[in-house]
């Protein structure tokens, strides 16, 4: 999942019939010539359904025989380092808002006045030009003005409160021990490449991509007005603290684990045992109420803060303050920095050849700063009643089933499925959009400020959200605005979200039959259900809370078929020489094969004794398993691939879907598959719920 800030979105368009040209006019002469008709594109075989591919077997590979041709016909457009479905449908809903925020320019009225006035400013190059970097300058002289490191607390302060992830990062959560409760969290963070791993690995791809930083971030002190030698050296500077904090930093595997993360004391105690940093300061520039009890996500970074804040010269972590601070502003300065910002965090890590067009930016930068604002004219168009009903009679199908299979495991004792019924029977749902919409009355924007509007906008949000600790968590907030192509589960909420943004075709389609939206938009919902017994949600009671509700006996079962996963999706090769983390992606790996298992007996369920009409010579199951993997069909750039690979939680497409589906029976008996297919993992198959 990813939750608020600054976002892009994600459609699949109707595949229609191909027209055939049937006469070209000629100048040269009075008659008309016919053209020998085109051939007749493949169709699909049924509403909402990809167009298959005959020549591969579905037991020999499912991904490339249902998204094959699909890879075929949409390739990856040029400022994409991926294109899929997702994209294809956060690309729809990008041209939505494009309308609303176009007609709020056109048509001024008070109720769009903040949205238009955010939208036009991004989108008025010209005046981003002519400001230059002036913009910036203010920020950039609150940093050269720091006279001693005592001064630091204040300014880092400041620089958060603007958006720049400088040194650590700092917000609020649930309590650990009573996630009724929200309380101030300090964690790690300041790193300016993907992950901390990526400043200590070795193999030449590495080794080469910090190069690339080591100039980029060069580049970009040059065009910030240093000479060549000073930006060269500072870039230098960079480099040797970020790696410091990279080397004090967890792991993504160990942050799996909550308990390691959960670390409770009070700000009194952090700030004693810290007084190297001005901790009292920081929380008061920072826009924070005060508070008592707080939350520490990795002593150990701290106390390595601590010692390279001391070790370092003021100049070096000014050089530091001033890098975090061109990177964080870098998108919104004039388009030799914005290229450079994007030559480096696309070209080279991702493998975009081009920049999205500003408008798409500048759409998605409006999302992020004002997006529930946005989303309500987003929903009115897009997301009705009939909608929500359905969605909701889906949700209850997939709970139910998830109840009946509590019942059907040999592994899980009976205490700790009294429990486990417990927890998914205290789930909460929120479909489309919030109840209650954010006020953003409190922020000031300007149609002529870009870089202004950006900052008040990231201030706004975190003061907002800051503004929580203290008091008991709100239900009804949302992690995504509405137009989002996505959908998540929150451990200490326990609840699961589906923004409207992703309740449309192809995940959500009201022309296809049930079983391809079980397999689609049901597998989706069975997913992050599933996200509440993975590695990570298992450990959460119903009321959010960290607890060990297992028995010994059976949290050990858990493990030994969660290592199934792990050995498995660990087997896969991304690129050359980088295979999948089968502990990193072991929570997605486990939602999806957990979610697609609970959508089908949800939809045996729904559908009742009555064996369902063939559509399209495809049975009920047939149609969901091509559900399934309709959702995930994408391609990406050779970088792009090796990047979700070392970084995300989230298997790569393919392994999605083919992962699931050969550890499924089901799948086996619903295409013939022989007990010698690929698609067929027999004894081999894992299965956790």
């Amino acid at each position: 999942m990813k939750l608020k800030g600054l976002r892009g979105t994600s459609h699949l368009g109707a595949i229609g019939l191909a027209l055939l040209v049937g006469l070209t006019a000629c100048t040269s002469k009075p008659t008309r010539v016919a053209e020998a008709p085109a051939p007749a594109k493949p169709q699909p075989p049924a509403p909402g359904l990809p167009v298959l591919d005959p020549t591969v077997s579905p037991c020999d590979n499912f991904y490339l025989h249902a998204c094959g041709i699909w890879m075929k016909e949409n390739p990856i457009p040029a400022d994409q380092s991926r294109w899929g479905t997702f994209q294809r449908l956060a690309d729809q809903n990008q041209g939505v808002l494009r309308t609303i925020l176009e007609d709020a320019v056109a048509n001024p009225k008070p109720e769009t006045a903040k949205i238009a006035a955010f939208y036009a400013a991004c989108i008025d190059e010209a005046a981003v030009e002519t400001k230059g970097l002036a913009p910036l300058q203010p920020t950039l002289s609150r940093i050269d003005a720091l006279r001693n490191k005592q001064q630091l607390g204040a300014l880092v302060g400041t620089l958060h409160d603007q958006g720049v992830g400088a040194f650590f990062s700092f917000g609020r959560m649930q309590k650990f021990s009573d996630a009724v409760q929200t309380i101030a969290v300090a964690d790690q963070g300041g790193l300016g490449l993907p992950d901390r791993d990526f400043y200590f690995k070795d193999d030449p791809k590495s080794k080469e991509q910090r190069a690339a930083y080591l100039a980029h971030i060069t580049r970009m002190f040059t065009l910030a007005g240093d000479t060549p030698t000073t930006a060269a050296a500072r870039a230098n500077t960079v480099m040797v603290l970020e790696t410091k904090l990279a080397d004090a930093s967890m792991t993504r595997v160990e942050r799996r684990d909550p308990n390691k993360r959960n670390n409770p004391t009070t700000f009194k105690a952090f700030a004693k045992k810290h007084e190297g940093f001005d901790w009292a300061a920081y929380v008061k520039a920072s826009g924070a109420p005060a508070f008592t009890d707080m939350n520490v996500g990795n002593p150990g970074f701290f106390k390595s803060l601590e010692q390279v804040l001391k070790s370092t010269p003021l100049d070096e972590l000014k050089t530091y303050l001033r890098w975090q601070t061109l990177r964080a502003a870098a998108p919104w300065l004039p388009k030799a920095v914005a290229e450079e910002n994007f030559d480096f965090y696309g070209r080279t890590l991702s493998g975009t050849k081009e920049q999205r067009p500003r408008w798409k930016r500048c759409v998605a930068a409006t999302d992020g700063a004002l997006g529930e604002d946005l989303g309500k004219y987003f929903v009115a168009k897009t997301f009705g009643p009939e909608h929500k009903a359905r969605m909701q009679g889906m949700v209850k199908d997939l709970l139910d089933a998830f109840t009946d299979r509590f019942g059907a495991l040999d592994w899980m004792g009976s205490a700790t499925q009294v429990k486990a019924r417990e927890k998914l029977g205290a789930i909460a749902t929120k479909i489309g959009y919030p109840e209650k919409w954010q006020d953003y009355t409190a922020l000031s924007v300007a149609p002529d400020d870009l870089l202004g509007n950006v900052f008040r906008a990231a201030a706004f949000d975190r003061r907002d959200s800051l503004s929580h600790i203290g008091k008991p968590r709100d239900p009804s907030e949302w992690g995504m605005t509405p137009p989002t192509v996505n959908a998540y589960y929150s451990p200490q909420q326990n609840n699961i979200n589906f923004p409207a943004g992703i309740l449309q075709p192809p995940f959500f389609d009201f022309s296809a039959d049930d079983a391809y939206n079980y397999g689609a938009i049901g597998a989706v919902i069975g997913h992050e259900i599933t996200h509440g017994f993975d590695d990570q949600g298992r450990k959460y009671a119903g009321d959010g809370n960290l607890s060990n509700w297992w028995t010994e006996d059976d949290g050990k079962k858990f493990e030994d078929k969660a290592q199934c996963l792990v050995d498995q999706y660990g087997g896969y090769t991304a690129v050359e020489g980088v295979n999948l983390n089968g502990k990193q992606t072991l929570g997605e790996n486990t939602a999806d094969n957990g979610g697609l298992s609970i959508a089908l007996a949800a939809l045996k369920k729904h559908l009742g004794p009555k064996v369902p009409e063939k559509i399209g010579g495809l049975t009920a199951e047939q149609r969901a398993f091509y559900g399934w993997a309709h959702i995930w069909c994408s391609q990406s750039r050779p970088e792009a691939r090796r990047l979700q690979a070392l970084t995300d939680p989230h298997s790569l497409p393919e392994f999605r879907v083919n992962g699931t589906v050969s550890n499924m029976k089901e799948f086996a008996a619903a295409f013939n598959c022989k007990p010698t297919d690929p698609m067929v993992r027999g004894d081999k198959a894992c299965k956790v719920w």
